[in-house]
């Protein structure tokens, strides 16, 4: 098992830009691609507090329904968003891409460079 996780959705040109860096340096990542597999509470949790940010900094707005479920209010509560990732993942903005230095976001894709 690799020691790099990518949180990936292959629809999406940025995601599929990332594995495709991390794959040109020789890497093999685990692939979760999660609008499949779908989310848990604690692995939201878990991976915004890793990355040292709240769970508005990983939804995803464009193309989702956040703004009519009232999810891009800043008033909304981190557990409302998690709820509402758990029950629609396309929520969550991707690619998100843990390795043993650290986690973040990867919009843009380069962004994976500096976890490696």
């Amino acid at each position: 098992m690799s020691d790099i996780t990518i949180y990936h959705n292959p629809g999406c040109g940025t995601s599929r830009n990332t594995l495709a860096l991390l794959r040109e340096k020789g890497l093999d990542p685990t692939v979760v691609e999660y609008v499949k597999v779908g989310w848990t509470r604690d692995q939201l949790h878990d991976l915004t507090q890793a990355m040292g940010v709240g769970a508005h900094d990983i939804l995803r707005v464009r193309g989702t329904a956040a703004d009519a479920l009232g999810l891009s209010d800043p008033a909304a509560s981190d557990e409302a968003l998690f709820a509402a990732m758990i029950l629609d993942p396309i929520l969550v903005n991707r690619p998100i891409v843990v390795t043993p230095k650290g986690a973040a976001l990867c919009r843009p894709a380069e962004l994976v460079l500096g976890l490696l």
